[in-house]
This record gives C-alpha cells, sequence and structure tokens, in this order.
C-alpha cells in the first residue's frame, strides 16, 4: 500500500435542518478495501455520493491526493449500485464501449474507424476478464441477475478508476450467485489495486470481503428531534476474515439504532 489517497476531515452533511451526517474522520490508503454498514437512513450512501463527487460536504473537507475531492464526478472514480445501471438497448460490447468513446471522443462520443476498434478490443478484454466473453453480442435483457452486475462491474472498471464504489451490489442476487460476486470483486481488486468502498447490509459480508469495516451509526440520539443529530463512524476497524465476536456486538449497536429511528417516525 501507499500514501494516504483520501482524507475525511470534520465533514459534515446536512440537508436544511435535517444532518445526515457528522463530525466524519477518515483517512484512507490506496489499495485498502473498506466495507460500509450502519442501519436504513444512516447516511451510507450520501457517503458515497460525496467520494463519487456527485454532492459535497456541508462542512468539513476531502481530500483526493492531499487536493480538494473534484466538484463532480470522474473517471477516477467508478460506482456500481444495486439495481443494474445498464443501457437495455445497448449490447453488451457496446455498453462497455460506450464508457470508452465519451471518455475519449469529443465528436458526440463516438469512435471511428481503428480508435473504434480499439475500444472494442478493450471492452471485450474486460467483459472476458469479468466473466462475459461469451456474451458480447447479448442484450441485457437475456442476462441473469449476476451477468447483469458483472456487466455493470465492466462499465465501472473500464475507464481504470483508482476508487471503486460499490452500492450494494449484490443485494438482489441469490447467494450462490453473490458468492460467485463475492470471489469476482476480490480477484478484480487484488490483480488492479483498486482502492474499494463497499456498502452492504450484511455484517458477514463485510467482513469477509474488506480489509476494513465502518460502522456508520448515530451515537447521539434525540426522541423528540431524531434528525436533530448525524450518524457518524462509530467503528473503525481493521479485519480479519473470522471476528465473530466483534460481529455480534456490531449487530446488537445497528439493531438498537435501528429500531429507535423505526419508533421515532
Amino acid at each position: 500500500m501507499m500514501g494516504a489517497l483520501l482524507e475525511v476531515k470534520q465533514v459534515w452533511k446536512e440537508y436544511g435542518s435535517s444532518i445526515v451526517l457528522e463530525k466524519l474522520n477518515l483517512t484512507v490508503k490506496e489499495g485498502e478495501f473498506c466495507t460500509i454498514v450502519g442501519t436504513s437512513g444512516c447516511g451510507k450512501t450520501t457517503f458515497l455520493r460525496m467520494l463519487l463527487g456527485q454532492e459535497g460536504p456541508s462542512r468539513g473537507t476531502l481530500l483526493l491526493d492531499g487536493k480538494p475531492m473534484p466538484a463532480e464526478p470522474g473517471p477516477d472514480r467508478g460506482i456500481v449500485f444495486q439495481r443494474y445501471s445498464v443501457f437495455p438497448h445497448m449490447s453488451v460490447l457496446d455498453n462497455v464501449t460506450f464508457g470508452l468513446e465519451v471518455t475519449r471522443s469529443r465528436l458526440l462520443g463516438r469512435l471511428f474507424g481503428g480508435a473504434r476498434r480499439k475500444a472494442r478490443e478493450e471492452a471485450a478484454a474486460m467483459l472476458a476478464q469479468v466473466g462475459l466473453g461469451h456474451a458480447l453480442e447479448r442484450y441485457p435483457s437475456e442476462l441473469s441477475g449476476g451477468m447483469q452486475q458483472r456487466l455493470a462491474i465492466a462499465q465501472a472498471l473500464i475507464k481504470k478508476p483508482r476508487i471503486l464504489l460499490l452500492d450494494e451490489p449484490f443485494g438482489a442476487l441469490d447467494p450462490g450467485i453473490r458468492a460467485d460476486m463475492h470471489a469476482l470483486v476480490l480477484k478484480l481488486w487484488k490483480e488492479s489495486g483498486l482502492t474499494i468502498f463497499m456498502i452492504t447490509h450484511d455484517l458477514k459480508e463485510g467482513f469477509k470481503l474488506g480489509t476494513r469495516l465502518l460502522v456508520f451509526d448515530k451515537p447521539r440520539l434525540d426522541a423528540q428531534a431524531p434528525n436533530r443529530y448525524g450518524a457518524t463512524i462509530t467503528y473503525d476497524l481493521a479485519i480479519g476474515r473470522d471476528e465473530p465476536a466483534l460481529l455480534e456486538e456490531i449487530q446488537g449497536a445497528v439493531t438498537e439504532t435501528s429500531r429507535f429511528i423505526h419508533d421515532s417516525r
């Protein structure tokens, strides 16, 4: 691993009078795999959106390589959502080639001649890497859920990002397919040196995949004004592959906060 890639310093995120996140402090080195857990509504996706550049902090500082985080998404950061963000009218190969065309062409996002052939070759190689080399001419509607998510990952990786953001990417998949996707993501991470942030509702998945577990939770609660305080990082753990006692402790804390938020609504 290299030096600090990302620094989060006293970051808050507020929407009007509602505080979603407060006092976030975090330093992440290049090549880390950070899994993120926490109850629904505690700001995990908001945090990913700030890392992507779709939103900025209300207060505090986000630094990438020691410089302010760009205020818009860029090719250095890729994202995969739970629902497959693919183009249904394009073939598998065209879905991935399109990302290269948009990045490299100033003429209506299109490449021609040798440049287009090269882009399609790169896209085909990426699809082979994620296990879709046999499905280049198929359309998303002809793919299973796991195959569509492989396609979404190929779309995110074709621009060679340094940071990959995964927002519950396997939540809608069957257990067997989910295990296959775990193996794929770990393989791609180890081969590419990516820095990964992945949201999951499954603590066991968080421990299995990550080198570091971040728990988002509300340490301060007010039954009369549930939006007065935001969530922050209450656990920041360098993890192994088997932490059953710690898993039980965190599960209890997250469940208690979830119950409080539900009762306050």
